[in-house]
């Protein structure tokens, strides 16, 4: 009498045996465990590369907002330098700053100036006349500070998200003197 295939498993007890049962769940959740873990890396990675960005932008801000003195295209250019030395990673960056004035009678802001390194375009009056909705409330003729920045993060693992691009709009008010005035090296002064 022949045996079928499974009487033969059943009877010889492979079917209720459990030695190696350790080692196969291992082999399907290790890559699990560890893809999770990738994800987990990706996804605190770039939290951080926002937060470090943000915390540059309101760095150049506050710089900003200290001056009494006219600064020049050589200080916002610093100004990118400082930004890409403290968020420490080798990106395509870029930062504009703006001041901007508010005009109560026509309740919009107003261009004072705009300056760019980085390869963005400066603002115009047009791209600044509707961030009151932006920017606090400003008593007329108070000037605002305003610093965009732009980068690129790419993650260091394909495990999660792709890249993105991290940006931050950081306001602030002049601090020691009403105006920032700009100096354009043609011996006139942007304020």
């Amino acid at each position: 009498m022949q045996m079928s295939l499974r009487q033969m498993l059943l009877r010889s007890g492979f079917v209720r045996r459990e030695d190696g049962v350790v080692a196969i769940e291992a082999m399907v959740m290790m890559p699990l465990m560890f893809l999770t873990f990738m994800a987990l890396f990706v996804t605190f990675d770039a939290y951080r590369q926002y937060a470090v960005h943000q915390k540059a932008a309101y760095v150049v801000s506050d710089m900003i907002s200290r001056e009494t003195m006219p600064i020049n295209s050589a200080y916002i250019d610093g100004t990118h330098q400082i930004c890409d030395t403290l968020t420490q990673r080798e990106q395509n960056s870029s930062i504009r700053v703006t001041v901007v004035r508010f005009d109560a009678a026509a309740n919009e802001m107003v261009l004072e100036w705009s300056e760019t390194p980085g390869g963005l375009s400066d603002r115009d009056d047009a791209s600044v006349n509707d961030w009151t909705t932006l920017l606090p409330r400003m008593v007329n003729g108070e000037e605002m500070i305003v610093v965009e920045t732009w980068a690129r993060y790419t993650p260091p693992f394909r495990a999660g998200i792709g890249s993105q691009e991290i940006t931050n709009f950081i306001f602030t008010r002049p601090r020691y003197a009403p105006q920032i005035d700009f100096d354009d090296g043609a011996g006139g002064l942007n304020s």
